[in-house]
């Protein structure tokens, strides 16, 4: 079998570069490149074998995500994905992407919203699986009580996340690129990407 052929780019974001891997259509992967592990290991099991080629930002994507970055929080939302997933990771995927900047939802109320009420569990492990960091919005899925809870990035990126987007108080979370000190050591080298 011939490997699937995906295009790859890192683009640097406050929180840390990001790896971006595209398709033919669409975006396929982003995931921080301290994440890497994580990143291979969806792409195989998705893909089985891959060939990653040098891509520069097809379909203006990383523009897309920097521009999302620097405040116009409006400038992912039509950010062609192709995920993968089962149809039911699919289904929660999609709803992710309809909760607007500046919110979030619990796991149960995401449940409920697509017609799974008592599924909050599943519709835990299907955002635990998404392979489109912040343009499928995992981040913005709080626990019941409101409080936050995993995110393959870290809390600490996360909070960030939700404090940029207005949905906690600035005083959450310091609104500066995270560096190396506040990730606790994490490497932030393109990681062969």
């Amino acid at each position: 079998m011939q490997p699937v052929e995906l295009y790859a780019q890192t683009i640097p974001s406050a929180l840390g570069p990001l790896v971006m891997v595209t398709d033919a259509e669409a975006l396929c992967a982003l995931e921080f490149t301290d994440c890497e592990a994580r990143l291979t290991q969806l792409l195989s099991r998705r893909f089985g074998s891959v060939t990653l080629h040098p891509g520069a930002d097809r379909f203006g994507i990383g523009t897309r995500i920097e521009d999302y970055f620097a405040g116009d929080l409006g400038a992912i939302d039509g950010i062609p994905v192709n995920p993968g997933g089962t149809e039911f990771q699919r289904t929660v995927w999609r709803a992710l992407r309809s909760i607007p900047a500046g919110s979030t939802r619990s796991y149960a109320e995401l449940a409920a919203a697509i017609g799974r009420p008592t599924a909050p569990r599943a519709v835990g492990l299907a955002n635990a699986r998404n392979p489109v960091a912040i343009v499928i919005p995992c981040h913005r899925l709080v626990g019941s009580d409101a409080g936050l809870t995993g995110y393959a990035g870290g809390l600490e990126r996360k909070r960030w996340l939700l404090c940029h987007e207005g949905a906690l108080p600035p005083s959450s979370a310091h609104l500066t690129p995270l560096g190396p000190q506040r990730l606790q050591g994490v490497a932030h080298g393109n990681q062969g990407w």
